[in-house]
């Protein structure tokens, strides 16, 4: 590995643990300053650091790797994700938003369920931090194997040296500085992830023959390659367009949405956020594409289809432009691994520590837990992440079901319909949970992705349950 690449690649980590440094003193004033940044982000950091936490290695490593094989057809889940995106914007960010604030400055997703529906015996808030807890876990697991994956094919190092390096890193700069250095650097990763996604691409095109365009030269290996339904179904498209129903119930993403610093300022982030979105996306598709032809036309072989970005970058850049490449990858990686472990870590702390173990807990002692927190989640994933043949896009597919199915249904529900319960939001909570597990369980994922019954499942039994309960129906 060329010297250059090194020196960019370590350049990004120390900007990454020198933003952890600069947030240090403000994220420990209190809870309320680690887990959220005193609800003062602006519409720009909350656009783009609501998507950098969304998108994660799978844009990078995962969406590519799966056009590189089947071609268009798998672009259905970038159709998806960004009508799901856009709704999220909609429906959820300013409701939840106002009515965060409105049921006890609620700090966690699941302290705002137990406020919204006066769960004084918090079992549902209990509930919701164990959903959290178990799937951040599995979702923490599969950045760290597109981290250990990537310094093993393009830096020639270990897996494992991988799967430490990355996690070093991120837990690095969350213990550091909470909330404001997650979104500070996930700002970064952001515009850095979405430039990379342009820039390989078009400089991939321009190198093939004006007689052989990516297209022609796609067609030519397998016509199927740049059909729109080929090697699919309608349950298979179905599959791919319902990863956007998981947005509304990823606590990473969603609670970008109560840090905001007001109402006003969503309509902004949402023109920022999509406009970052749709960029990115298509990008990530066209690596997938371009790569395919233009490797093709090389005569370059690849082991690992996910990896098609590092090769692209490897074969045409410039090592310190190289350089800037896996850097970019390591912000998509990161950007989501530091969410996630920050949530899980502020609902062990909040959601836990200080409602079980001690109530009476300072501000310090509690920002102390969220802390070791981290520290501990990150312990487990890296246990979790030690088999490096797993992918990225399905490690991902599953905890995204998940979530999308436990939480989904229970936050559109809570934020929009008035005669939802206590029984019925435990009901939905449990029913989606279980229904994800049990499909995944029964083989049945390959020809109906888990988040469609999971979902709907949920939706069912809150519905059921509430109506069956009116009389204790939040107000």
């Amino acid at each position: 590995m060329n010297s250059l690449t090194i020196a960019a690649v370590a350049a990004y980590f120390v900007l990454m643990i020198g933003i952890g440094i600069y947030a240090w003193r403000a994220a420990s004033r209190s809870s309320a300053d680690y887990l959220l940044s005193g609800r003062s982000l602006g519409p720009g950091v909350t656009a783009l650091a609501a998507g950098a936490s969304d998108m994660s290695g799978w844009l990078m490593l995962g969406l590519p790797g799966a056009l590189f094989v089947s071609g268009v057809s798998q672009s259905w889940i970038a159709v998806g994700l960004f009508l799901g995106a856009w709704a999220n914007w909609v429906i959820v960010a300013p409701r939840l938003r106002e009515q965060t604030e409105r049921y006890g400055n609620a700090l966690t997703i699941p302290e705002f369920l137990g406020n919204r529906f006066d769960d004084r015996r918090h079992i549902l808030r209990l509930t919701a931090s164990l959903v959290i807890v178990v799937f951040f876990v599995l979702y923490s697991a599969s950045g760290l194997v597109a981290g250990g994956k990537l310094f093993e094919s393009a830096f020639g190092a270990s897996y494992q040296s991988g799967l430490w390096i990355t996690a070093a890193v991120v837990v690095a700069y969350v213990v550091l500085g909470g909330f404001l250095a997650v979104s500070l650097t996930d700002f970064v990763q952001g515009i850095i992830m979405m430039i990379a996604l342009v820039a390989v691409p078009l400089i991939a095109w321009n190198g093939l023959t004006a007689d052989a365009g990516p297209w022609t030269l796609l067609q030519r290996i397998d016509p199927a390659l740049t059909s729109w339904f080929a090697g699919t179904t309608a349950l298979g498209i179905v599959s791919t367009l319902a990863w956007g129903l998981g947005y509304f119930g990823q606590p990473h993403i969603i609670v970008r949405f109560m840090a905001i610093r007001s109402v006003a300022d969503i309509p902004t982030a949402r023109r920022i956020g999509l406009g970052w979105m749709a960029v990115s996306l298509i990008g990530a598709c066209a690596v997938g594409l371009i790569g395919k032809a233009y490797l093709s036309y090389e005569g370059i072989y690849i082991e690992d289809p996910e990896t098609v970005l590092i090769r692209l970058g490897a074969v045409l850049l410039h090592p310190l432009l190289l350089g800037c490449l896996l850097a970019a990858i390591l912000a998509a990686i990161m950007s989501t691994i530091s969410a996630q472990l920050l949530v899980t870590g502020s609902s062990l702390a909040e959601d836990f520590y200080r409602l079980f173990v001690r109530h009476s807990a300072s501000e310090r002692e509690v920002v102390g837990i969220g802390r070791l927190s981290v520290i501990a989640v990150a312990a487990v994933a890296l246990v979790l992440a030690q088999n490096p043949n797993g992918s990225v896009l399905s490690l991902v597919a599953n905890a995204w079901a998940g979530f999308g199915a436990a939480f989904g249904p229970v936050i559109l529900l809570a934020l929009t319909w008035q005669r939802m319960t206590l029984a019925g939001a435990l009901a939905g909570m449990v029913t989606g949970a279980a229904m994800v597990i049990g499909w995944i369980a029964a083989g049945w994922s390959d020809w109906l992705y888990e988040i469609v019954p999971g979902f709907a499942a949920a939706m069912a039994a809150i519905i059921v349950v509430s109506l069956a309960a009116p009389e204790k129906a939040a107000g």
